[in-house]
């Protein structure tokens, strides 16, 4: 299938997933007592409201014409997408249709991986395309997972949070952190619809787990950069960390993510005994210096 032809597709199910989720009362329909035979709006209330036509819209979801922009627009605001919806939304309609299908490989750059060494106290990763793990410190490693000791295609956090059992201990509210992880996921997949280790990625995981299977059909899409995670760490115990994520101006596919915490709270001292703690081992040689990084992906 063509990239276009794949946009298309997705726009489709996309628009499907999200009239499924409306209420008629939400949008002011009336109530008509009749047994609905779909959830959600039906195809006709939705073009009703965007001043387009049934077959029109039938069409969309079909994946069998382009949207242009004005009818983007409607559908958005009939469907009450949020931003990062709109966002998705405009680029399965064909705005990114002019990106490469392959690309140079990704290696953590040597601004970020600096920072990373320099950051004693504060546990921080690089990630990449795909949501892969491209570089760590050794607090990060301390915090979440030994990443070193994983083969470079399994260093994804994605994959992390679904085949890992520790994962789902270590995140108080785990199953609202894949949730999300699942819908960033997805808009990855809108900016690299060609990629094969992302197709390869969702395939596993879907057959893996009923979780992400079931959320990657639902066809959510987020975009994340600040927040506030509860860890329950087996070493130094509960840790409430805000974290930050910073892109790289050079490579905007890269991105530092950084846990931290209030001074003078319990978990900003507990961060410095996990830094006591992972001290130890941070004179162990690695591939690649005091902050070890995966080796390049080959797409």
């Amino acid at each position: 299938m063509s990239s276009s032809r794949a946009h298309r597709a997705e726009l489709g199910e996309f628009l499907k997933a999200r009239r499924a989720e409306l209420k008629p009362h939400q949008l002011g329909l009336p109530h008509t007592g009749s047994q609905r035979r779909v959830p959600g709006l039906r195809r006709e209330e939705v073009a009703q409201l965007a001043a387009i036509s049934t077959d029109y819209y039938t069409r969309l979801e079909q994946g069998r014409i382009a949207a242009s922009a004005p009818v983007l627009d409607a559908l958005a605001r009939v469907l009450h997408l949020d931003d990062a919806q709109r966002e998705y939304l405009s680029e399965l309609a064909g705005k990114d249709a002019t990106r490469p299908r392959r690309r140079a490989r990704q290696a953590v750059r040597p601004s970020l991986r600096r920072v990373l060494d320099d950051l004693r106290f504060t546990p921080a990763f690089v990630l990449g395309r795909r949501m892969d793990v491209l570089a760590w410190n050794p607090l990060a490693a301390a915090l979440v997972t030994d990443f070193a000791q994983l083969p470079p295609k399994h260093r994804n956090y994605v994959r992390l949070l679904f085949t890992e059992p520790h994962m789902r201990t270590l995140y108080a509210a785990w199953e609202s952190v894949a949730h999300t992880s699942v819908a960033l996921l997805r808009r990855e997949a809108a900016h690299y619809p060609d990629d094969q280790a992302l197709t390869e990625l969702v395939g596993e995981l879907s057959m893996r787990d009923t979780d992400f299977r079931r959320w990657w059909a639902e066809h959510h899409v987020a975009n994340q950069r600040i927040g506030t995670k509860t860890l329950n760490h087996p070493v130094v115990g509960d840790l409430t960390l805000d974290w930050d994520t910073l892109t790289c101006t050079s490579d905007p596919d890269q991105h530092l993510v950084t846990w931290t915490a209030e001074p003078g709270t319990p978990t900003y001292d507990r961060l410095r005994i996990l830094a006591s703690w992972a001290a130890r081992y941070q004179d162990e040689p690695t591939d690649s210096g005091p902050a070890a990084t995966a080796a390049p992906d080959e797409t």
